[in-house]
């Protein structure tokens, strides 16, 4: 045998058994009865957290599904209030005043989605924006200066800070002399 070799099995640790043969088995049984309540416990807790996972995504789900539940309950009492117009029969002499009904409509329908962070653009007159405003053409104008908006077509809109629909403008250019 080599030196190292006799190093090798001095380093190795001696097996000492200084317990008897029936503590050695309750220990064993003790440490085998551990393993598989760990092994409960750990399953337990994935089932757990599986459960609590689905929950998660249902509840998301749910979320979702009826995020826009108070801004249509207002939109319904809107439409409520337009069939209640077109129920009357419309006459000359009541013209005016079914008029000013569909314009307190209206005004209730701005109203409305303004309470949830919808906001009109400014724009008759502005400069025009690419990133606001769709460019439906040019007019020559000497009422408008160059390059702002001479009409709207449509309006544009904005949810907080984010663009939902760009406004159609016409925009003004210099009138040429003929």
């Amino acid at each position: 045998m080599s030196d190292a070799e006799n190093k090798n099995e001095a380093d190795a640790p001696e097996e000492v058994n200084d317990l008897p043969a029936s503590e050695s088995t309750e220990q064993i049984e003790k440490l085998n009865a551990d393993l598989e309540k760990a092994k409960k416990d750990h399953l337990y807790l994935m089932a757990e957290f599986d459960n609590y996972r689905k929950q998660a995504i249902k509840e998301r789900s749910q979320l979702m599904k009826y995020a826009n539940e108070n801004l249509l309950r207002d939109i319904v009492q809107v439409m409520d209030n337009f069939n209640l117009a077109l129920q009357n029969d419309i006459t000359a002499e009541n013209i005016e005043s079914f008029v000013t009904g569909v314009k307190m409509i209206s005004k209730e329908m701005q109203n409305t989605v303004e309470k949830y962070g919808v906001i009109k653009l400014k724009t008759q007159g502005e400069a025009f924006d690419p990133s606001l405003h769709e460019a439906l053409g040019s007019e020559p104008s000497s009422d408008v200066e160059n390059g702002h908006i001479l009409r709207v077509f449509k309006d544009g809109y904005k949810l907080h800070d984010r663009l939902l629909r760009p406004a159609q403008v016409i925009i003004a250019t210099e009138k040429k002399d003929n």
